[in-house]
């Protein structure tokens, strides 16, 4: 379970200085969309595994972390298994495997939970949101969190957002691969250089390691005031849920013999069911 460069995966590999004067606008998604290329192998996927929805209860009775771990482990068998069947021009199976998708979609009791609180929302029905979403926090602790967060240490932002990568994961071996992009914009008026980075990677069982490394994507970049630094990366699981956080070591550079310190990078989830964001919220 380590975090992974994309060396190997051009097209997912991005870090690139960025100047933005003045404000921040408008949204930032998840730019590598040449993630789900035809060129990906699917091959040791085993397409004589056949699934069809079903749900605990509608309402969510006797759900368990275990229970929502096995859901979320079937939910991407079943988007995996369409992927494969549209590509082979199976188109049958195809239709069968969409159905079986959106049934569970509508009963899986994690999703049923973030539907039901999104309109509470939206009807200003908030003790009916909070009640949903003590649920969703009794069944599934992890979904609360989201796929995305936003820190800022002593003027340096970090934004995260990740992605489950249908293309390079084998639900049915227990393999999840999680892509992540990060952008760094330095909001101070001094230049930085990025270091060093630790990450604290936590899968569905609790198990925590620990990840160090020298920069990032082999760079040690350096950061101008109001400009900023992206690049993509990635980390496979061995569950379909899990959570990452760590931080940067920088230093500034305009002044010989400054101190380095630590910049945090918020906790974000890594989840095959994702969640209602696809941007950052500027």
């Amino acid at each position: 379970m380590h975090a992974l460069s994309f060396k190997g995966f051009p097209d997912l590999t991005v870090g690139r200085e960025r100047s933005w004067p003045g404000r921040l606008s408008g949204g930032f998604g998840y730019h590598c969309t040449g993630t789900r290329k035809d060129g990906w192998n699917c091959r040791d996927f085993r397409r004589n595994c056949r699934i069809v929805a079903c749900s605990s209860g509608a309402n969510g009775e006797n759900q368990s972390p275990s229970s929502f771990l096995s859901r979320s482990q079937t939910y991407a068998l079943l988007k995996q298994q369409l992927q494969v069947a549209a590509k082979s021009e199976d188109y049958k199976e195809a239709a069968r495997l969409r159905d079986s998708l959106r049934l569970f979609e509508e009963e899986e009791p994690v999703l049923r939970l973030r539907r039901l609180i999104k309109e509470a929302v939206a009807d200003e029905r908030f003790e009916d949101a909070a009640r949903y979403r003590d649920e969703l926090k009794e069944i599934a602790p992890h979904s609360l969190l989201k796929c995305s967060s936003d820190a800022t240490t002593v003027g340096i932002r970090v934004q995260v957002r990740s992605v489950y990568i249908e293309g390079r994961s084998q639900p049915s071996k227990g393999q999840f691969f999680f892509a992540y992009r990060i952008r760094i914009t330095n909001n101070s008026d001094r230049p930085v250089q990025l270091l060093r980075r630790h990450w604290i990677i936590t899968d569905a069982n609790g198990k925590i390691e620990h990840v160090w490394g020298i920069g990032v994507i082999g760079e040690q970049p350096v950061i101008l005031p109001r400009t900023g630094f992206e690049y993509s990366s990635a980390c496979p699981l061995s569950t379909p849920n899990g959570r990452m956080e760590g931080d940067f070591e920088m230093k500034h550079i305009d002044k010989v013999g400054s101190q380095t310190f630590n910049v945090a990078i918020a906790p974000f989830s890594l989840s095959t069911l994702g969640d209602e964001s696809d941007t950052f919220e500027m």
